[in-house]
């Protein structure tokens, strides 16, 4: 299998289960004397440490978070690109049990991972004025960041991202019936921190995506929304309804845009960097 097929793969399998696919000149902030130094910083968060890979640069800063399955080397060919073009400080993290970030025990939320997000960016003193790109999975982070820390989050972008819209009843119900023949799977299959990882995902995956249906985007915070030209979903009805949950979430205010990532399958950073760019220059500038 050539890399682009493994990556491909490991993508789909991590969207899977996880959470799309079952069918991913600086200014000190608030409270801090000087900005996070460049390079990668092992930060203590919850008992647990946290890869974080800062690129320095001024306010706002940009957090970088990546799909289930995936580590912050999904944006490698977005974060040099996006540093020299906005002059912002680039922040790009693992989330606990991907990359170079310890596990953390028990189920996964949302809620936890908005929480060691906090936690970590408050280490860095970074409080103030942030950006959230989210793919895939992130999606579901930074709704609950930004619900939790609202005045933290000057806008965010949306990166064929999880949204509250496309987890209707009926479509949860079909993803938790799809995703039990894979998580039997996984649970016979040796224990990796993948494979941990994307269990602790599916646990409790219908109530959690019950709960998310409901939620709102907070209205004052500007939003932009790409979506991949393929979708992460090879049946045409589970693509149209992906579709539709961006367009509808896009459409419920003026401050949100929406745009197509032409030629790009789900992974969209790897893809098609040019458009994840553009979307942040674009939500900079308004």
């Amino acid at each position: 299998m050539t890399n682009s097929g493994v990556r491909q793969g490991k993508a789909r399998l991590a969207a899977l289960v996880a959470a799309v696919v079952a069918i991913g000149g600086a200014a000190a902030c608030a409270g801090a004397a000087d900005p996070p130094a460049a390079g990668p910083h092992l930060v203590p968060v919850n008992g647990r440490k946290m890869a974080f890979s800062v690129t320095p640069g001024r306010l706002p800063a940009i957090v970088l978070d990546a799909g289930g399955g995936m580590d912050s080397s999904e944006w490698r060919k977005v974060v040099p690109e996006l540093a020299a073009k906005t002059g912002s400080e680039v922040i790009a993290y693992d989330r606990a049990g991907e990359g170079k970030s310890d596990e953390a025990p028990g189920p996964w939320r949302a809620d936890n991972a908005a929480a060691d997000l906090a936690a970590g960016l408050t280490q860095l003193g970074v409080t103030e004025n942030v950006f959230l790109v989210s793919h895939s999975l992130a999606g579901e982070v930074a709704f609950s960041f930004a619900r939790s820390h609202p005045r933290w989050v000057a806008g965010a972008v949306f990166v064929d991202a999880n949204l509250p819209q496309f987890f209707t009843p009926a479509e949860t119900a079909k993803l938790v019936a799809l995703n039990e023949r894979q998580v039997e799977e996984l649970k016979k299959a040796p224990s990796t921190r993948q494979t941990r990882q994307l269990l602790a995902q599916a646990d409790g995956y219908g109530p959690v995506h019950a709960a998310y249906h409901k939620l709102t985007w907070p209205s004052g915070i500007p939003a932009a929304v790409i979506v991949s030209a393929e979708t992460p979903f090879p049946t045409p009805e589970d693509a149209q309804l992906w579709r539709r949950a961006q367009q509808d979430f896009a459409h419920a205010a003026p401050n949100r845009t929406l745009v197509t990532a032409e030629r790009s399958s789900h992974d969209v950073p790897l893809d098609r960097p040019d458009v994840v760019v553009a979307a942040v220059e674009n939500l900079l500038q308004r």
